[in-house]
């Protein structure tokens, strides 16, 4: 006899009220899904930019820089524009989410983000969203100075305004900004879909913990074919 157990025994209760279930689909089909893009910018998402202007003195090594930089550009951001160009053709709402403050000189910032001394103030180079996945016409675009979005702006407000109540997650970091989202979006009743191959952080260690730790119990974890997949299937047959 087998002795040995599940490494999380209640994932499947979780995946059997949350994970496999047919409100999913019946979201996509009335147009009660968006997807949410985060913090896809020049502050955290480029090159020569921002957290990684200064490669000297940063606390993130040359080989995980490596590592993340090359998966933003080979496999990142070519998933997030065609996940972006399928949710358009659809008229499926796609959001951005990014770093920024609402003064020049940050000082409505987070607590958190004083003390990192992260900010990206507005019009500034930093705060510009990378052009592959940058908005198109009037997308909306949601700022905060936090880790977690539904914290610390009115995104679920404008959410429930436009009925939207099932979320795609694409973005940086994996284990940061993305994490603390879709746990958030999670309590507060979002059916959440998370696109592993659509997003990013310094280590494959920490992509892969915080997929293992968000899969089934408060995200559905998919990839970016699979996602494509599933909004072609419900809309076009639909």
């Amino acid at each position: 006899m087998n002795s040995e157990k599940p490494s999380d025994p209640l994932k499947p209760i979780y995946r059997d009220s949350l994970i496999d279930i047919p409100r999913r689909g019946k979201d996509l089909r009335s147009h009660h899904t968006a997807l949410l893009c985060i913090d896809m910018q020049y502050l955290d998402a480029a090159e020569g930019h921002g957290l990684f202007s200064d490669y000297e003195n940063s606390p993130i090594s040359m080989e995980e820089m490596d590592y993340y930089f090359s998966r933003l550009k080979e496999v990142v951001l070519p998933n997030v524009h065609n996940l972006q160009n399928c949710f358009r053709a659809h008229g499926l709402e796609v959001i951005h989410v990014r770093i920024q403050s609402l003064t020049k000189d940050g000082r409505d910032r987070s607590k958190g983000h004083q003390r990192l001394e992260l900010h990206a103030a507005p019009g500034s180079g930093d705060a510009c969203f990378l052009e592959e996945v940058a908005p198109v016409g009037d997308e909306i675009i949601i700022n905060k100075t936090a880790s977690g979005v539904f914290s610390s702006t009115n995104l679920h407000y404008v959410l429930n305004n436009m009925g939207i109540s099932s979320l795609y997650v694409v973005g940086v970091y994996t284990n940061e900004c993305v994490e603390t989202t879709i746990r958030d979006a999670c309590d507060l009743g979002y059916l959440v879909t998370m696109i592993d191959d659509g997003c990013a952080t310094v280590t494959p260690e920490l992509q892969s913990a915080t997929v293992r730790n968000l899969k089934d119990r408060y995200a559905k974890v998919i990839s970016t074919e699979q996602a494509l997949g599933e909004v072609e299937r419900e809309l076009d047959d639909g």
